[in-house]
Order: structure tokens, then sequence, then C-alpha cells
């Protein structure tokens, strides 16, 4: 009972306080004028990209007239022939006359690379030969622990790796590049020249990005 008595006492005190005037006052400082080039200058970085539409690219060209280089396995022309094959089945045709849509960069270069493959034999600590082999005294008398022992082999072998890049032949802007490539090596003057031309066609294949 005093406890409700001394509340029901402190509670106009409690809300005298809550009506006083606020001590802290809200301020601020004006923003400085900004700066006489703001008014012409058009900051790209503040805005996204627009998204480009590639089906506006209908034509192509070689960037500065060059032609693809080829290695030692395939000549300029004969990547070339490849390259424009590739982007015809993409819908590209070589521009005739006039300012094409697309410039055209491609070239093949041989890379080494570093494989490894690794076998699994079934192997005796024991008798530190492989299992199924004879124990002491030309029997195996079951003792001993066995299990399999992954071998390592490290080998090089070549590869083809096919680049191509294109540009919008308006800007120069690069607006697509991917690569690919093929092993080289073991293979008939005619298998190369498959496995080159599917190369690039798997270079192109993920154009126009999706």
């Amino acid at each position: 009972m005093f406890n409700r008595l001394l509340c029901l006492a402190l509670l106009p005190i409690a809300l005298a306080g809550c009506q006083s005037a606020n001590p802290y006052v809200a301020s601020s400082r004006p923003l400085p004028p900004a700066p006489p080039q703001a008014a012409t200058t058009f900051d790209a970085s503040a805005y996204p990209a627009p998204t480009r539409d590639y089906g506006r690219y209908r034509s192509w060209a070689w960037r500065d007239g060059r032609l693809p280089r080829g290695s030692a396995n395939s000549d300029p022309g004969q990547m070339a022939q490849m390259v424009a094959e590739s982007l015809d089945q993409q819908g590209l045709r070589p521009a005739r006359s006039g300012q094409p849509d697309l410039l055209v960069s491609a070239d093949l270069r041989t890379e080494r690379r570093t494989r490894q493959v690794r076998d699994y034999d079934s192997y005796d600590p024991y008798y530190n030969r492989p299992y199924g082999g004879v124990g002491y005294g030309g029997y195996r008398d079951g003792y001993g622990a066995y299990g399999s022992v992954p071998i390592v082999r490290t080998y090089q072998v070549d590869a083809s790796v096919v680049h191509i890049e294109l540009f919008d032949a308006r800007d120069g802007q690069a607006v697509w590049s991917a690569s690919a490539e093929t092993s080289v090596g073991g293979q008939s003057l005619r298998d190369r020249e498959n496995a080159l031309r599917q190369t690039v066609q798997k270079a192109l294949s993920g154009y126009p990005p999706r």
C-alpha cells in the first residue's frame, strides 16, 4: 500500500520532467557550393553501366586489318578461316562495305601445361612389393598390413590456346572475349586441324553472353 502511494506521489514530478524543454538544439552547417566544373562534368562511376545490346552487332572485320597469328601447327590463313566460320555460326557476317559493327582480334599460341595422374597400387609395406607377391619362404603367411598407396605421376603437355576478343567498332571498347584450348601432340595433321576447329567453336560458343 505504501509503495502505491509513493508511486502516485512521484507521478506528477515525472510528468513535469517530460514536459520540460529539451536542452539539446539541432544545428547544421550549409553544404559548400559545388565546384564550377560539376555543371559540365559527367561522373560515369556514379551510374551503372548501360546494358549492351548485342543484337545490333551484325557484321565484323579484322581489327587493324590483322589476321590471327598462327603457330607451328596452323598458318594465319587457316586460323582466319576457322574464326570466320565460327563467327558465321553465331550470326555474324563479314562486313562487305562501310563500317563494321565489330572488330575481331584472334591469336593462337602454344603453352606448356603440367598434368598429374594418381595411380593407386596395392602395396605390402612389410615386403616392399605389390600386393599378391610371395612372402617369406615362398609363401604368404597372412601377416602384415596391406593398403592402397597413391603414386603421383607428373608430366607436361603442349596445349594450343585460342584467344578471341571482340571490340565495338564505334568506340573501340572491348565487348567480349573468351579462350579455349586443346592438347597437341600424338595426332595427325588432320586430327590437329579438327581439334583446332573445335577449339575455335568452343571459344565462340559463349557469344553472345546470356
